[in-house]
């Protein structure tokens, strides 16, 4: 027998499986991490860059928890900017570019690195279901492999279909087959299930093209990383470049609309609003004459290019012919053209807030399959359907992340909750409490959960506990300092503010408007004494600073969320019968009924559900 048990399947070596696997495996299940190509193990199937706006936070939230991803990141960046910058702290945005190979190189070695995580090449045809458990997989090459739990991270590979021009072909990425069977079993099981798309751009010769006339985006001269770890810093960086197209390429693209699949019916999913095609920018933004395009390096050495902002499904001659009239790319040549992928996704509602679903026991769902896009969500999700895979086999309760602890909670409530029938992406708005889910305070906010449930490892708790005490004693320090007008004189002119009247504590002076801690520790000595003696790296420093500046807000929103935290404690019967209540509005009922949402939290969350049916419900919970 080739196979023993397993406490853990996860199906798919995408960004959500190798999140999901890595993380039931350090917490001790035995996992098995099933493939259909070892290959392309974390391969970026579309852009090569890891965060962004509420990305960037997402990350640095895997990475608290003691995911991969940041890690993956940090060793194969090129490049790095916080994004932002010009703005509040709650939406200071880290984002990387990456070194395409390199990333997956370093994924699957990692990988390889974990205790009690094994792999197969093979392909998932089948889930096993007895008695309304998931308890395995069969596969193509034949094998039946058993286990307490599956998670399916299966991307956009379930029923995928390619699409380029008028021509179609199975697969879920370029060179790679789709996978059939599982979505017919499911449906059959009574899952609900819908179709979507997502495109890509094409892959051009960075040598074909012409930088000079291109503007020059550059990585931030200070650059960061995304883990908490001592992941390695850039020194040397990568420029990224950004082009423009024109009339003559919007025109040349519309000639081509009658063989888009876009436009002939024969792509039938709903693609992302916030990443839209090529054509369907200039189709939806008529009255535009040009778009930005972002020529983004694949890595160190290699020369090819993506075109970032070019997503296509138009015949490639189309492609080539329109691209060809941006300035710059005049003379380019093609690696690969533009494709769009269809496939298969179930909707969220049918899961609860662990992943797991709500029709089969121990089975998890995570990923694209959910209905996302982007690596981060995908990883997100990967992440906690791991843990709570896991903690299933051991009949532990789930770890559930709630909208005030992190974005990973935001994403998955909203998705539980309300569902999606266009691809979910994250951003800073969708989050009501983002002055509290920081970049910075990340490992602040779910390092311990990490460490308690025995994920995260004590030396990163220890890291944590350390920088938590320097900043409170720099905060202390601070508030104990009196500044005299004559040292605060030179640092206040500097900036142009008025000068003091008297002495003051010198956390006042940091409150005010454009002072920062470097600036203090430049222009008064007690102060920078204070910093050399307690030894504060920049990240540490910020992450004080911003505590200190935006103290009010941030209380002010943290007494918000534990008011409203009462509602997250008062949980509703899987088998309440909401049609019993006939206070509560039709829409309610059925809304409620069909969702089964598993606290009162959830159900103000969910659309058409009013503050009075929450009161009936309240009432009728006995509270």
């Amino acid at each position: 027998m080739i196979h023993q048990g397993y406490d853990v399947i996860v199906v798919g070596a995408g960004h959500a499986g190798n999140e999901a696997a890595a993380a039931s495996a350090n917490l001790g299940a035995r996992t098995l991490l099933i493939t259909m190509n070892m290959g392309v193990i974390g391969q970026m199937s579309c852009n090569p860059a890891m965060g962004g706006i509420a990305k960037g936070q997402i990350i640095r939230e895997i990475d608290a928890m003691g995911g991969y991803s940041g890690v993956v990141s940090d060793h194969s960046a090129i490049q790095f900017r916080m994004l932002n910058r010009s703005k509040g702290p709650a939406m200071w945005s880290p984002r990387t570019q990456n070194d395409r190979m390199r990333f997956a190189e370093k994924w699957r070695l990692m990988l390889e690195g974990t205790p009690l995580l094994d792999f197969w090449q093979d392909a998932v045809t089948e889930l096993i279901i007895e008695n309304g458990v998931c308890c395995g997989v069969r596969t193509q090459l034949g094998s039946t492999i058993r286990s307490k739990s599956v998670v399916v991270t299966a991307g956009t590979f379930l029923n995928g279909l390619m699409h380029i021009g008028e021509k179609q072909f199975g697969g879920g990425r370029a060179g790679e087959r789709s996978a059939v069977g599982i979505t017919e079993q499911l449906v059959e099981n009574g899952f609900t299930a819908d179709r979507m798309k997502t495109g890509t751009p094409p892959r051009v010769d960075g040598r074909s093209i012409h930088y000079s006339v291109l503007e020059e985006q550059l990585g931030d001269p200070d650059p960061r990383r995304f883990s908490y770890t001592d992941t390695p810093i850039l020194q040397n960086q990568r420029s990224c470049h950004i082009a423009h197209t024109n009339v003559q390429v919007h025109d040349i693209l519309r000639d081509g609309f009658d063989r888009s699949p876009m436009f002939n019916g024969r792509i039938q999913g709903l693609g992302p609003r916030y990443c839209p095609s090529i054509e369907d920018k200039i189709e939806r933004f008529h009255t535009k004459d040009s778009h930005q395009l972002f020529v983004e390096p694949e890595g160190w050495e290699t020369v090819e290019v993506y075109v970032n902002g070019f997503s296509t499904s138009l015949p490639e001659d189309i492609q080539v012919k329109a691209l060809r009239c941006v300035p710059g790319f005049e003379g380019v040549k093609f690696f690969r053209p533009g494709y769009a992928v269809e496939y298969d996704f179930f909707h969220p509602t049918q899961l609860k807030h662990s992943l797991e679903t709500k029709q089969l026991q121990n089975l998890f769902f995570a990923g694209q399959i959910n209905g996302t896009t982007g690596y981060e969500e995908a990883a997100a999700q990967g992440l906690m359907a791991g843990i709570n895979a896991a903690r299933s086999t051991w009949n532990k309760p789930p770890v559930v992340l709630k909208r005030n602890e992190a974005y990973i909670g935001v994403l998955i409530d909203d998705l539980v909750t309300k569902g999606t029938k266009e691809p979910y992406r994250m951003f800073t708005s969708r989050a009501e409490y983002r002055i509290l889910l920081r970049q910075d305070n990340a490992d602040q906010r779910l390092t311990p959960l990490s460490h308690a449930i025995g994920l995260a490892s004590s030396e990163r708790m220890e890291t944590l506990e350390s920088k938590i005490k320097t900043m409170r004693s720099f905060k202390t320090q601070l508030e104990k300092t009196s500044v005299s007008p004559d040292q605060a004189q030179t640092l206040l002119e500097s900036i142009q503010s008025a000068p003091l009247q008297q002495k003051q504590k010198a956390i006042s002076v940091l409150n005010r408007p454009g002072v920062g801690a470097q600036l203090m520790f430049d222009h008064i000595p007690e102060i920078d004494a204070i910093g050399k003696h307690l030894q504060m790296d920049i990240e540490t420093l910020e992450a004080i600073e911003v505590q200190i500046k935006y103290a009010g807000y941030i209380e002010k929103e943290q007494a918000i969320a534990d008011k409203l935290q009462r509602l997250h404690h008062v949980a509703i019967p899987n088998d309440f019968n909401y049609h019993a209540l006939e206070s509560l509005s039709s829409e309610a009922r059925e809304k409620l009924t069909e969702t089964k949402p598993e606290t009162l939290a959830g159900a103000s969350r969910i659309s058409g559900v009013s503050a009075s049916d929450l009161a009936v419900l309240l009432v009728n919970l006995g509270r």
